[in-house]
């Protein structure tokens, strides 16, 4: 007779919790709290520690979402976002192959994407379980989104979002060694909004020495113009008819939050912009814009890097809804719009028809936007850290139509997850198999050794290309892109066919009609 095995129970800082055994022998804690619920007295405020507890606490079910509205239905077919009810949303997750001390196992901790509005830890598609049969300990976190996480105030401290991921990160860095975790070897690794918040985290001071290694997804280090983040809180705050201060927007009743927060954001895009939630210089954590920071040799010397992106970024922004032939139609003005989103003049859309000369305009917009936002910042920050970054594209196209490599497909194959129905919304039937093999195990020999298996940047630019035949290494694929970039004469100082930028934006929105939140995810 078989002997049924205990379900593991493990000591933090807080108190004992217990998981469960799942397939392959993983040990899985769900909802550990990192930090105590973020409302009441704590709302807008930095995350303070968990209240500890007796006895041992339950951890075999995901924990609370941060309050977070749901995707418009044109994104919602592809995008899954579950909501778990509840306060005590700062919460955590690990999967682990040996609970208990002495393993030394290398740790990766994910952040979710979500254009720091929406997303969870606990989306199917994020299962750790394939990273802990490989021998990691995946840990995934919980983080205050929209307003709750990232609204810019006079009378309360910015960023509490950030340091929500800095005290999960803390937390990971004192307790996981219990769980089998090594904290010397904490692989930070996320995608798009979680990319953007690993930048401003390896830039963090409070940050230095607990992270050895990072991975940044579909997303740059950046800051958001402080501007840009006030104009979406005061926008709320009119509409609701209060103060535009923490005071007065903790006193508003979440659902009501949310529902103005979706009806405010609904006309920001990556491609057009507009007033969004992002990650502000604050004088304490985020000192200066984090790409100059890293750049510049400021912050985190020594941690090890891989950057990459997908082919077709720019798909999920513009497919869902019918933006890809609205744009088309629109032609010269959506032209203009993406010129004057970029802050460039005319010269840099004549050049991508000259790479180009069978592109549609969506294709054109769809590609400035995406090396604007994406593929020049991470080239740069590669160029400042030659010999210790690794450059990856995902080119695979989705079977579902129009999609293409877009962003965010790439996170089924990372996580080795393809077979789970929330992978299929994105990808459709019949994702290769050995393709996920092939990323997922890059991801787990970079974080296990640090090299995920090609060379190191260098002034050759190797990008390694996943989903284009067979896994290869392309030298400088986007350098005659880039090269317009390096060239372009910034906007505010050219006179030349530059529209002016509020004009043309809101031209280009009204135009569109945009279907809600088409925001990077």
């Amino acid at each position: 007779m078989t002997a049924v095995q205990a379900d593991p129970v493990v000591s933090t800082p807080y108190g004992a919790v217990r998981g469960r055994y799942e397939s392959g022998g993983v040990a899985v804690f769900r909802g550990i709290p990192y930090a105590a619920p973020p409302f009441g007295p704590l709302r807008f405020r930095p995350p303070e520690p968990p209240e500890p507890w007796d006895g041992v606490r339950d951890a075999t079910a995901f924990g609370p979402t941060p309050p977070k509205p749901p995707y418009s239905e044109a994104f919602a077919q592809y995008l899954s976002d579950p909501v778990v009810s509840g306060d005590d949303c700062l919460n955590l997750n690990i999967w682990t192959p040996e609970p208990g001390p002495g393993a030394r196992l290398p740790v990766m901790v994910w952040l979710h994407g979500g254009a720091l509005t929406r997303g969870s830890s606990g989306v199917p598609v994020y299962d750790g379980r394939p990273f802990a049969r490989d021998g990691v300990v995946l840990v995934s976190v919980n983080y205050r989104l929209g307003v709750e996480g990232y609204g810019y105030f006079p009378d309360a401290p910015a960023n509490p979002g950030l340091r929500d991921q800095l005290a999960a990160l803390k937390w990971v860095h004192e307790s996981i060694a219990a769980f089998g975790g090594d904290p010397d070897r904490i692989t930070l690794f996320g995608q798009s909004a979680g990319a953007i918040s690993i930048g401003a985290l390896l830039a963090a001071p409070q940050a230095q020495g607990l992270i050895r290694r990072a991975i940044l997804q579909s997303g740059p280090p950046e800051a958001a113009e402080r501007d840009k983040v006030r104009r979406m809180v005061r926008r709320m705050a009119t509409r609701l008819k209060i103060p535009a201060t923490a005071a007065a927007f903790a006193e508003v009743d979440r659902e009501l939050l949310l529902r103005t927060q979706a009806e405010v954001g609904r006309l920001s895009s990556p491609v057009l912009g507009g007033p969004a939630f992002g990650i502000v210089i604050d004088g304490d954590m985020v000192l200066r814009d984090p790409l100059l920071a890293l750049t510049e040799g400021e912050a985190a010397p020594g941690v090890e890097l891989m950057l990459g992106w997908t082919r077709d970024e720019y798909r999920l922004w513009l497919v869902p809804g019918g933006l890809l032939e609205r744009v088309d139609r629109l032609g010269a003005v959506a032209l203009a719009g993406a010129m004057a989103r970029c802050h460039v003049g005319a010269e840099i859309p004549r050049g991508y028809r000259a790479l180009r000369p069978e592109a549609g305009t969506a294709e054109i917009v769809g590609q400035m936007v995406t090396d604007h936002l994406l593929r020049v910042p991470l080239h740069r920050l590669a160029d400042a850290r030659p010999g210790s970054s690794y450059v990856y594209e995902f080119a695979w196209p989705s079977a579902l139509p129009d999609l293409g490599a877009c962003h965010a497909l790439e996170l089924g194959f990372v996580f080795d997850t393809g077979d789970v129905p929330e992978s299929r919304k994105l990808a459709g039937e019949g994702a290769p198999q050995e393709l996920a093999e092939e990323m997922h195990g890059s991801w787990v020999r970079f974080a296990r050794e640090g090299t995920p298996g090609w060379e190191t940047w260098d002034v050759t630019h190797p990008v390694r290309i996943f989903g284009d035949g067979d896994t290869h290494t392309a030298h400088g694929p986007w350098d005659a892109e880039l090269d317009l970039w390096a060239a372009a004469v910034p906007a505010r100082e050219s006179t030349d066919d530059v529209p002016p930028r509020g004009t043309e934006l809101r031209s280009v929105v009204r135009r569109l009609r945009l279907p809600g939140a088409v925001r990077r995810h």
